[in-house]
């Protein structure tokens, strides 16, 4: 029997990067998937990889009509929702002094006030239900550990976190765990993003100081990731609650 079989997982920011890896390996797993992202084509071009235990959904969670309609549907496809990935965020990048409110609330608004009433549109579901679930934050080590120039990106993660250890403790008796992933610097479509805004303020790639500073001499690929995820979602990991597991080469080590 596969780890993930007879459960039902929706992976936020699953059209690409992390999100779309884990929604793979979850159906490697037996699991059935849907591929939530912004953009419907993206999602179904995933789910389309991923195999006929898949589907793809629009999802903006940002708007809360979205995740409601999104959870709607993973559970009239499926019929319920054991596993929530929460892969969805953004990065951007300034000084403090330079900090918008505008950008502010971009940021903090898909990595945290979404992160926060996806999980609680889930959580909704899962009660109903009352299977119990898994919950998996992906989150980051600048959550753990800042760098200059990412105030605001740090601080979403750092709130993403300790948002993880409140949906624990508040869920745990109705069986629902809720634990994160935090990545160091990976390969993925954002990572391009980040080293375009890191090039525009210092002139130079974050590439190579980051590979030097990091054991493993090398950046994360999002195959790095998908065995922690597929642990956290499994029975096997059913004593784990309210964890970060850091997931980044050695890099934020102490």
């Amino acid at each position: 029997m596969k780890r993930l079989e007879n459960k039902v997982a929706i992976v936020t920011g699953g059209a690409s990067g992390i999100g779309a890896a884990i929604a793979e390996a979850m159906a490697n797993e037996g699991a059935r998937v849907c591929v939530a992202d912004l953009s419907l084509e993206a999602c179904d071009q995933v789910a389309a990889k991923v195999g006929n235990n898949a589907c793809g959904c629009a999802l903006d969670v940002t708007d809360q009509a979205s995740i409601d309609a999104a959870v709607a549907f993973v559970e009239q496809q499926f019929g319920q929702i054991d596993i929530l990935v929460n892969s969805a965020g953004v990065f951007g990048m300034q000084p403090i002094i330079e900090i918008t409110a505008e950008e502010f609330d971009r940021i903090v608004g898909i990595n945290t006030r979404g992160l926060l009433f996806m999980t609680q549109a889930v959580i909704k579901s899962m009660l109903v239900a009352n299977n119990g679930g898994s919950i998996i934050n992906i989150v980051s080590g600048a959550g753990r550990k800042a760098s200059p120039g990412a105030a605001v990106y740090s601080l979403s993660k750092a709130a993403a976190i300790s948002l993880t250890q409140c949906a624990t403790q508040e869920y745990a008796q109705q069986n629902i765990r809720v634990n994160a992933i935090a990545p160091g610097t990976t390969e993925t479509p954002m990572w391009n993003h980040v080293r375009e805004q890191f090039q525009g303020m210092y002139g130079v790639s974050p590439d190579d100081a980051i590979t030097a500073a990091t054991p493993a001499a090398r950046l994360g690929t999002p195959a790095d990731f998908v065995g922690a995820a597929v642990y956290l979602a499994s029975d096997e990991s059913s004593f784990m609650l309210g964890q970060t597991m850091s997931i980044d080469g050695g890099y934020f080590i102490g």
